[in-house]
């Protein structure tokens, strides 16, 4: 997966055959409880292996969010969460995520209707990272005037996925349109609107800590190109000379630069899957989680900012042919530029700054959040 990863990106090779493997390997099975079936690791392990898969290959981790996200909610249901589910994520079913839409305001045009005994979904949404690659689709959507959740399988005509993401970064990650066109579904697979202000916080952060694990996993991936780069060189900018490039004191503290980068911010977001995941592992308190929550919205401030600042600063370690198409070292600054537009860095910093001075968490009913 590793060694491939630069090539896929730039022929826009789909991950099909790469997620077969993972799911092979039981990656997307690891938090299924023992209970259930499963054989599960903790959250901070996980964690620790999203990092390691986004140094392989940032697209292929990315997808793996909406599944992740749906397991942990289904997790934090505890004995509430239907056995059917976790029978299919055992079998190696794979969730995609399907939310967003594009009316001017935050009004939901996908809708459930019914026709004899039969429920339909239609609707399109958009940004649907996952989903392409997907057996199920969880999304949002309108049952008559309630917003509800509801999980929608993929393989079946009513359902089509289209890979139009236009972004230039995670090319691979499916993040197009899908629609969905009198698409069945069961009427257990429809959720209730959510009115659990602690497994909301917890579901977010997971979403966002997601994220920032990948960009985490992608400074790594920046700093062992750019160590692979500079060790077989000859030339110090331009010139040959008595001192190797990796012998020059520049050379090394760009190298160090990025070194430091990427162990903290692995460092972080481990840590914070930690708290996380102990703070789920009993019973969940909606306090904590809310703080969580919050622990979450600083990372997204210092990670992202830490790391985009580092891939900009490896092209200073070989000149003009730093910036080759053959090293592909631009395609990490691309990738964390893109995953930090994921998430509204400003909304999580003001809200940061409204609890520091007001003490007030953040709403977890707000748009956002």
């Amino acid at each position: 997966m590793r060694t491939t990863a630069a090539e896929r990106e730039r022929e826009r090779r789909l991950l099909g055959p790469q997620l077969a493997e993972l799911r092979e390997l039981g990656f997307t099975t690891l938090r299924v409880p023992a209970e259930r079936g499963g054989d599960p690791v903790s959250l901070e392990r996980l964690f620790a292996l999203l990092i390691r898969l986004a140094a392989a290959d940032p697209s292929l981790a990315h997808i793996q969010r909406g599944h992740l996200a749906f397991v942990e909610s289904l997790r934090v249901q505890g004995a509430d969460a239907p056995q059917l589910w976790w029978d299919r994520v055992l079998a190696g079913d794979f969730v995609g995520n399907a939310q967003s839409e594009r009316q001017e305001t935050a009004r939901l045009e996908t809708r459930i209707s019914r026709d004899g005994d039969e429920l339909r979904l239609s609707g399109t949404k958009y940004y649907t990272t996952g989903s392409i690659y997907a057996d199920w689709i969880h999304l949002s959507a309108l049952d008559g005037d309630e917003r509800v959740g509801v999980t929608v399988s993929a393989h079946q005509d009513g359902v089509r996925s289209v890979d139009d993401w236009d972004g230039f970064g995670q090319p691979l990650t499916g993040s197009g349109t899908t629609t969905f066109d009198a698409a069945r579904i069961d009427a257990d697979d429809i959720v209730p609107p959510q009115t659990d202000a602690a497994r909301w916080h917890h579901l977010g952060s997971v979403y966002q800590l997601t994220l920032l694990a990948v960009i985490a996993g992608i400074a790594q991936r920046a700093l062992d190109d750019t160590v692979d780069f500079v060790r077989p060189r000859r030339r110090t900018f331009g010139f040959a000379g008595e001192t190797l490039p990796r012998e020059d004191p520049l050379v090394q503290l760009v190298v160090g630069e990025l070194s430091v980068a990427a162990a903290t911010a692995r460092r972080l977001v481990l840590s914070v899957a930690a708290e996380l995941g102990r703070a789920t592992d009993g019973e969940v308190d909606a306090g904590e989680l809310q703080e969580l929550q919050l622990e979450v919205f600083r990372l997204q401030e210092v990670v992202p900012a830490l790391v985009l600042d580092a891939t900009t600063r490896l092209f200073e370690v070989g000149g003009a042919s730093a910036v080759g198409a053959g090293p592909a070292l631009d395609r990490h600054w691309r990738n964390v530029r893109t995953i930090a537009s994921h998430n509204p860095v400003i909304q999580r910093t003001r809200a940061v700054g409204q609890w520091e001075l007001n003490g007030t968490l953040p709403d977890w009913k707000a748009p956002g959040a």
